[in-house]
């Protein structure tokens, strides 16, 4: 089996979703499951932040402001859904998320009929260097 960065953690904040899953149930709004995940998280002494910020950058400017459902041990990003099924674009919004960070790993967590769980890393060595350029975006549009 491949060893991928961070399994551990990401497996545990699996069996958590599962804990959650069997004892909630599916029809609730996400943020009840986002509550949910967080105290059983932090039960097993889990760093967890609610609603954890990120900032889309464009042309060292502030274009986008979102919020990741929680920010597990400042590692793992982890988005809830709570819908039939999860679709490509549900997909497509953590892997920005994880595009717009620091953050390598997330989770999606479908709180649907059927409960679903993807796992996206987008490595830091494929992002650009947010800082730099939007540090040099920045001062090349000040001389203008």
């Amino acid at each position: 089996m491949e060893d991928r960065k961070y399994s551990s953690l990401t497996e545990s904040i699996i069996c958590c979703f599962y804990i959650v899953y069997n004892s909630l149930g599916y029809g609730f709004l996400e943020k009840v499951y986002e509550n949910a995940l967080a105290l059983e998280l932090k039960s097993r002494d889990m760093l967890v932040a609610q609603q954890f910020p990120i900032a889309v950058y464009y042309a060292g400017h502030i274009v986008g402001e979102y919020f990741s459902d929680l920010m597990v041990e400042d590692k793992i990003l982890i988005e809830i859904k709570a819908v039939r099924s999860l679709m490509p674009e549900h997909e497509a919004q953590l892997l920005n998320y994880l595009r717009a960070t620091d953050i390598e790993v997330g989770l999606l967590l479908n709180f649907g009929p059927d409960p679903e769980v993807r796992r996206k890393a987008f490595d830091n060595t494929r992002k650009a260097d947010r800082t730099l350029i939007n540090a040099e975006k920045a001062d090349s549009g000040s001389k203008a």
